[in-house]
């Protein structure tokens, strides 16, 4: 299964935010362009999506029986050593033989095991954006990156902002680059 496309793309996505997670330094409490998030809020988001992985794709469980788990704060006091835990827990259970084929309960319902795993990869690109902002490094994201979150989030992004947890879209200017698209798309000013 280390085969497929969609294992590279979301091996690269996590691996995206993993350079900018080791690259916060002090920057714990900056604000991040998420309203209301620190870079340690972002962060620990990211990890707790990465926790939960396991537990539905390898485990089978439901969202019921995994609970409030990873509810709080689930970096402790090595937020790097934490967040590359899990990343590495996400993957090795999307990677596991026939995991991409499973099912998984998410909050809206049964979804194919491939579609979360798309979804937790764009994910990881639009927050490595988040990210580098927040913390001032470099918020060029690797096009092939784009072009995958662009894929995986246009078909419902209109459907985003009504979740509570995206902006609404910004315009964008005509003829304006992939990136540019996809963040503005999901209510970013880059």
């Amino acid at each position: 299964m280390t085969g497929s496309p969609l294992l590279a793309r979301h091996a690269e996505a996590l691996g995206l935010f993993s350079s900018r997670v080791r690259a916060v330094g002090d920057r714990w409490d900056a604000p991040t362009p998420c309203a209301g998030w620190s870079v340690r809020d972002l962060v620990d988001h990211l990890t707790a999506e990465q926790l939960w992985v396991p537990r539905l794709v390898r485990e089978g469980l439901t969202l019921a029986q995994v609970g409030d788990r990873y509810d709080g704060d689930v970096l402790g006091d090595d937020p790097v050593t934490a967040w590359e835990r899990a990343a590495a827990g996400a993957r090795d259970a999307f990677r596991e033989e026939g995991a991409l084929d499973r099912t998984v309960n998410l909050s809206y319902g049964d979804t194919a095991s491939a579609a979360y795993c798309s979804q937790t990869a764009a994910d990881a690109v639009v927050h490595a954006w988040d990210l580098s902002r927040a913390i001032g490094a470099d918020e060029r994201l690797p096009p092939a990156l784009v072009d995958f979150a662009l894929a995986e989030f246009a078909p419902y992004a209109g459907s985003l902002p009504a979740t509570g947890l995206f902006a609404e879209p910004v315009p964008s200017a005509p003829g304006a680059d992939a990136q540019t698209r996809l963040l503005t798309m999901l209510g970013r000013r880059p």
